[in-house]
């Protein structure tokens, strides 16, 4: 796996409309997630991904090749008040968090989800946070086994139920 190939960087509003149209595309796809009709809001967040960058602290990455095509993204939360989630995640102090990472189904395998949490790794150290904070499903069992393997550990307090969807918290701690 060559991932010195890709760039991770902030995203520029001319993009969110594509990187929305590409979480939909992902997420969607997922076997057992909720459908756009099962969960309109959802995928309307999704759509309107770049909403997220009107909060202070909070930052759209893409992954990129070298032609600049959108291959990946994740949305970065220094601050957890503005994550967005169900449960008790909002209230985390000193903490940051992500969510909604995606690639895209053709650059599956290259180490792209792994480039995204790693710059969300590198951002919380350099912002001092303590902890970074994510949520999962069971749709989403190939990246539990990439945090995992990353390190993050289940953190079943952060679990909350999102309709009749489980998701489920994770926490990995960071040292500055």
């Amino acid at each position: 796996m060559n991932t010195s190939n890709y760039i991770i960087r902030n995203a520029v509003p001319l993009e969110f409309e594509k990187i929305g149209q590409l979480l939909i595309q992902v997420y969607s796809q997922l076997e057992g997630f909720p459908k756009e009709n099962e969960q309109p809001n959802y995928y309307k967040m999704l759509a309107n991904i770049g909403d997220f960058t009107k909060h202070p602290e909070t930052e759209l990455l893409v992954a990129v090749d070298e032609k600049n095509t959108i291959l990946g993204a994740v949305v970065y939360f220094n601050d957890m008040q503005y994550y967005g989630s169900g449960g008790i995640a909002t209230q985390e102090q000193n903490s940051a968090g992500f969510r909604l990472l995606g690639v895209d189904n053709n650059a599956r395998g290259k180490g792209i989800g792994k480039l995204l949490t790693q710059e969300c790794i590198k951002k919380t150290s350099e912002n001092n946070r303590k902890q970074l904070i994510i949520h999962s499903t069971l749709s989403m069992k190939t990246a539990w086994k990439m945090y995992e393997n990353i390190g993050f550990k289940r953190s079943e307090d952060l679990d909350f139920m999102q309709g009749e969807l489980a998701v489920f918290g994770f926490r990995l701690p960071v040292i500055s």
